[in-house]
């Protein structure tokens, strides 16, 4: 850790207030940004979407139950692959604590991926979460969304995300999609966000932005070259006082999307 300035704590809370007065404009301003974003105009749904999960066949529609909005995340976990994306993990480890109190807030919140059904069951089941994740194997809705990208388009550097055309290190992408139903049943897409937009979702991230190191990736390969699925982190950096028990389960790495 780097050599710090140290000083009374009088002067550390009148530093600390100042900075305060720059944390209080943020605040308002991420705000404002909010507000915005529930200004933003809304696209209606007709493409008969059908997903397999853990019900069965449904549609986008049905992916709502008893909610009026439902919020998906676009989990890079493809046909063929082994095992999810480890930076989609890595947020997907937030995931069962906000579904919870989201459905508080008439919202539902689910994950969506290419692969079949079956890989995604297992691939839960694995890392032990409890979230819903359904199927959009054979559909259009991953490339309809800008997560998936053909051969042909990787190879010509024409993959359209995050709303510009360039380049992607892997056919899947993740991203953040949100969507309405009225009373009349008609769905809307009201927002979808990638990239950075994502960042604010990783819990874990908060937290390391207010410890003295910071997220501490300046000197890596890529911002998530250190994430590791949850049961693949050496033991020996968990608190020996820690409850959580990782399991012991082999398999080959899938790619990051940071890769």
């Amino acid at each position: 850790m780097q050599p710090h300035k140290v000083v009374s704590q009088s002067e550390w809370i009148e530093s600390r207030k100042a900075f305060l007065a720059a944390e209080k404009q943020f605040t308002k301003a991420r705000d404002e940004l909010s507000r915005q974003r529930r200004q933003l105009p809304w696209v209606k749904i007709d493409k008969p979407y059908l997903f397999e999960g853990p019900n069965g066949k449904e549609t986008l529609a049905d992916l709502f139950g008893s909610k009026s909005q439902l919020i998906v995340y676009h989990f890079m976990l493809g046909p063929g692959w082994e095992e999810g994306c480890k930076s989609c993990s890595y947020l997907s480890d937030h995931w069962d604590g906000a579904a919870i109190h989201l459905a508080q807030r008439d919202v539902a919140f689910l994950c969506v991926s290419r692969a079949p059904y079956r890989d995604i069951a297992a691939f839960r089941k694995r890392m032990g979460w409890r979230f819903k994740w359904v199927s959009s194997f054979g559909n259009d809705f991953n490339r309809d969304f800008h997560v998936s990208f053909s051969k042909e388009e990787l190879e010509q550097g024409k993959a359209y995300y995050n709303y510009s055309m360039g380049s992607f290190p892997s056919e899947e992408a993740p991203g953040l999609s949100v969507f309405a139903r009225d009373d009349s049943g008609a769905v809307f897409h009201t927002y979808s966000a990638y990239a950075r937009g994502l960042d604010i979702l990783v819990g874990t991230y908060n937290l390391l932005d207010m410890v003295p190191k910071g997220r501490d990736e300046d000197d890596l390969a890529f911002s998530m070259a250190w994430v590791r699925h949850h049961d693949r982190y050496d033991n020996s950096a968990v608190d020996k006082k820690a409850t959580f028990q990782q399991p012991k389960i082999q398999s080959n790495a899938a790619p990051s999307c940071c890769d």
